[in-house]
């Protein structure tokens, strides 16, 4: 706070070269704690995780897509059960039919089912307090052969279980848990917690995931009541997590396999490596796009983690409820304490800032009304970096319209969050600059604490795992700033920079791990926390300005035009940044432009059209649809009321689902009807739909209770998606309301345009977007019984 008494302009210089220099090294060290450990060779000793061991496996299953039901799935399930055994493990297939672990086909019309087949074994502990599960999936989504999504997964479960054996053995039971069907319906990990006797006393999951092909393994997701969970997770190898994203996590519509796990009770951590998300469900997350370093984290996290709770007893960790823990990443260690101190810690922040302001004004360096204007004015820089952060993406879109179709991020965003860092940079110095000499830079930073303690004290109320990003830079800046009243020279400026550095240890690693989770269509939550660290900096800021006061004339203007270099500069990198990222991240055979189209044929009327959900019609999709987006669920049950583009289509000549009739019973004003749903050719989902006027009172599908959930407001009702129907077919068992006719909606789909009438096939540099849609030829027909 005594920066701005520094009158010599050199003594001034060095003191700002130093501050930024310090502050630089901070903001790499917060950066590396947040970067994935180097790849263990294959080498490596047998007891330790090596990434390049682990990769042998990636190639082994992702060779192809292997969606649920697939025959290139049942190659990988035989794949995992050679592996298995060799490792001298017993492994079993847990061949079963199961409903939806979330609401993910719910919310497309219909409740999601599917065959499944789990592969489970277990490492039998020496006394056993309760059972560590190792949980990732092995199926891939149709469009794409899975090779981050989950082969990293799967690979780290069988490389752990290998290190795992070649050392002692641990106290407790080990169960390895690979699912299948979780990108279908979550339906691999729900039939396990359901129905398999080693998910009926609970125990401790740990969840692996990937939703892209690089950057650290962070764990993004807990249960309830974290705290010793998040301790014995602090002991791992490199532990990269905050509480924050669990809480942004809990907002989300997103599931994972961890989902029907923590529904049911059990307590559990779930990580994931989620940069590099182009390639997420499409057909470029091939193994070659993995980077070793990102599966290296994720499987000596993992291994760290099972030994530390291989050999703890287990009962209290099982129990879930309670506070959760705040936790953040620093060089070396996850800071974390008990979430019973948020609270307090957010008050003390708001009281260390008030008690800053009244030394501050005796030494006049504030007045009481300037303080109160620096205030209202605050949340300006806030609110515009935020807004800029958006309308940069969108005019980056407008031009590059293909980056409407990618799924998170585009292939190289490095250079655009550079800019979005940029602009808050530049709103923030802007500002500053603007106000400093009318308000003073003491009433400026003053305000700028005052609004982050405000900010951590609501996070302390309403997103208690958050409030950290805020009260605890508001709470070393405002130490910091009474420091510097009290001292004088060097000292007033190395108070100011230990204050700064505190603050960028704390924001800048969350900002890193925060572009990825939300990618740049939120670049504006990034710019947001950006300029959060940018308020807690301005005393540093300020040593970049003049001094202020005692300059007249050209003097005056000379300071003014010096203290607009740092807001133009950080214009200058926005522009440099923005202009580099388009001319680099071009769209070419290997990042191709993402499309989605799929073909759907009423067989009621031998009629066809082709479908696209893209936000915006790219080139290649305008050949076959157009118009305004409008619902196709009169004729297409299961897509729900999602609005899409069509055109008009060749018909093929592909039979329809059959839908049989195998007893009909009717007591007063009911009717029971036992169907059977026959695929007429190689399908990956079927689907039935019964007609709105039709209440449904109890359905059964293949043995399984599903929800006769009212559905209104659409053409078709009650329904479900069937994955990796049975041979056979899908039997059904419908109890109805009203004796009449019954109408029924059926559909099925598989995967590939190819050879269709009217399909041609995309060029180089036309991709197919990761959907679960993309690709699919749907055919259905409606019966009246």
């Amino acid at each position: 706070m005594r920066a701005p008494a520094i009158i010599d302009p050199a003594r001034r210089a060095a003191a700002a070269l130093s501050a930024v220099a310090v502050l630089a090294v901070a903001g790499l060290a917060g950066l590396w704690s947040v970067r994935p450990p180097a790849a263990e060779p294959a080498s490596a000793p047998a007891t330790r995780f090596s990434a390049e061991r682990a990769y042998r496996q990636v190639e082994a299953i992702a060779t192809r897509p292997h969606p649920v039901g697939s025959a290139a799935n049942d190659e990988v399930r035989e794949h995992l059960l050679t592996t298995l055994r060799g490792l001298g493990l017993s492994p079993e297939v847990q061949d079963t039919v199961s409903i939806e672990g979330a609401g993910l086909s719910s919310s497309a019309g219909g409740t999601g089912l599917a065959r499944v087949r789990n592969v489970v074994a277990t490492i039998p502990g020496t006394g056993s307090t309760g059972r560590v599960l190792l949980v990732a999936h092995y199926d891939s989504v149709q469009a794409g052969p899975g090779g981050n999504d989950d082969a990293a997964g799967t690979s780290a479960v069988l490389e752990t279980a290998r290190a795992l054996l070649a050392g002692p053995r641990l106290r407790n039971d080990v169960v390895l848990l690979l699912t299948d069907g979780e990108e279908a319906c979550l339906c691999g990990a729900k039939a396990f917690v359901d129905q398999h006797p080693l998910a009926r006393d609970g125990g401790v999951v740990l969840n692996l995931e990937a939703r892209g092909s690089r950057g650290p393994a962070i764990m993004f997701e807990t249960s309830k009541g974290n705290g010793g969970l998040v301790g014995a997770y602090a002991g791992t190898a490199k532990p990269v997590g905050t509480s924050f994203a669990v809480e942004i996590y809990r907002l989300l519509p997103n599931d994972t396999d961890f989902t029907p796990f923590r529904e049911a009770g059990f307590a559990g951590l779930n990580a994931a490596y989620i940069d590099g998300a182009a390639v997420y469900h499409g057909p470029t997350d091939v193994p070659a796009a993995m980077d070793h370093d990102s599966l290296q984290h994720h499987g000596s996290n993992t291994l760290a983690l099972v030994r530390e709770l291989g050999g703890r007893d287990l009962g209290a960790l099982k129990r879930t409820g309670g506070e959760d823990a705040t936790y953040f990443p620093v060089p070396g260690m996850l800071v974390r304490y008990p979430g019973g101190l948020v609270r307090p810690i957010a008050v003390l922040a708001v009281v260390a800032v008030a008690a800053l302001a009244w030394p501050a004004r005796r030494q006049r360096l504030i007045t009481t009304r300037r303080a109160l204007i620096a205030g209202a004015l605050t949340p300006a820089p806030i609110v515009l970096a935020a807004l800029l952060a958006q309308a940069l993406w969108y005019l980056l879109r407008l031009m590059r319209p293909a980056y409407a179709a990618m799924p998170i991020d585009p292939y190289r965003p490095g250079l655009y969050r550079l800019a979005v860092l940029f602009l808050a940079a530049a709103v923030v110095s802007g500002w500053f600059a603007l106000l400093r000499r009318r308000l003073g830079p003491a009433a400026l930073a003053i305000a700028g604490l005052g609004w982050l303690a405000v900010l951590g004290a609501v996070l302390a109320a309403f997103v208690p795992g958050g409030s950290y990003l805020a009260a605890l830079p508001a709470l070393a800046g405002a130490l910091a700033a009474l420091a510097a009243i009290t001292t004088r020279g060097p000292l007033s400026v190395l108070a100011v920079t230990l204050g700064g550095a505190v603050a960028t240890l704390i924001l800048l690693p969350t900002i890193a791990m925060l572009f990825p989770a939300l990618g740049l269509g939120m670049g504006g939550a990034g710019a947001f926390l950006a300029v959060l660290l940018g308020l807690a900096l301005l005393p540093v800021i300020d040593l970049l300005h003049p001094r202020v006061g005692g300059q007249r004339g050209l003097e005056a203007l000379r300071s003014r035009r010096l203290g607009a270099l740092p807001t133009l500069a950080a214009v200058l990198a926005v522009l440099v940044c923005a202009t580099a990222g388009l001319l680099t991240d071009r769209f070419d055979r290997d990042r191709p432009a993402l499309t989605q189209l799929m073909y759907a044929l009423d067989a009621d009327t031998s009629t066809a059209r082709w479908i696209s959900d893209e936000p915006s019609v790219q080139q290649w999709t305008g050949r076959y649809v157009s118009g305004d987006r409008h619902r196709v669920d009169d004729t297409l049950p299961s897509f729900g009321p999602e609005r899409v583009r069509t055109g008009e289509a060749p018909a093929a000549g592909l039979p329809a689902p059959r839908l049989t009739v195998e007893s009909d019973t009717r007591t007063g004003d009911t009717r029971t009807l036992r169907l059977r749903l026959r695929p007429q050719r190689q399908v990956r989902l079927t689907t039935l739909h019964v007609g709105a006027g039709t209440p449904v009172e109890s359905a059964t599908v293949e043995g399984r209770s599903v929800p006769a959930r009212e559905v209104t407001g659409r053409p078709w009702g009650w329904g479900f998606v069937f994955h990796a129907p049975p041979p056979d077919g899908v039997e059904v068992t419908l109890t109805l309301r009203g004796a009449g006719q019954a109408k029924f909606r059926v559909t099925d789909g598989s995967d590939g345009l190819s050879g269709l009438p009217g399909f041609r096939a995309r060029p180089a540099g036309v991709g197919i977007v990761g959907s679960h849609t993309s690709e699919l030829l749907a055919v259905a027909k409606t019966y009246t019984f």
